[in-house]
């Protein structure tokens, strides 16, 4: 997927105004992300993401996971975008939902596993 269309579908998904806030919330997302992920996955995940994105996801040290429950990483999402927990969460949800369609079945399946049951939410 090329980033333009990744930023479109999170832009519709979230009801943002604009592909700034799109890459932003995007961003905010990604960082969180890879700052969960261990095991290299963040690197696994960001070889099938468009190059802007995945540069996110490369600036976290792999085998990190600094963040431990849904209220961590919400939080992280919203200190990096500056933003409630609520809209973190639904800008969350938007770029899960577009990553799910950006990478492949297995591929985020190996995301899938490292969260538990009340990230559920998340995936959906």
């Amino acid at each position: 997927m090329r980033l333009e269309e990744f930023l479109k579908r999170v832009r519709e998904r979230a009801g943002l105004a604009s592909e700034a806030e799109a890459e932003e919330a995007a961003r905010a997302t990604l960082v969180a992300l890879g700052e969960y992920l261990s095991g290299g996955e963040g690197n696994d995940l960001a070889a099938q993401l468009p190059q802007r994105v995945a540069e996110v996801l490369l600036r976290q040290s792999p085998d990190r996971s600094m963040i431990f429950s849904l209220e961590d990483f919400l939080q992280r999402v919203g200190e990096e975008e500056g933003s409630e927990p609520e809209e973190a969460e639904a800008h969350a949800r938007a770029v899960f939902a577009t990553l799910e369609e950006a990478v492949s079945a297995d591929e985020w399946r190996d995301v899938r596993r490292q969260f538990p049951g009340e990230f559920d939410r998340l995936f959906e």
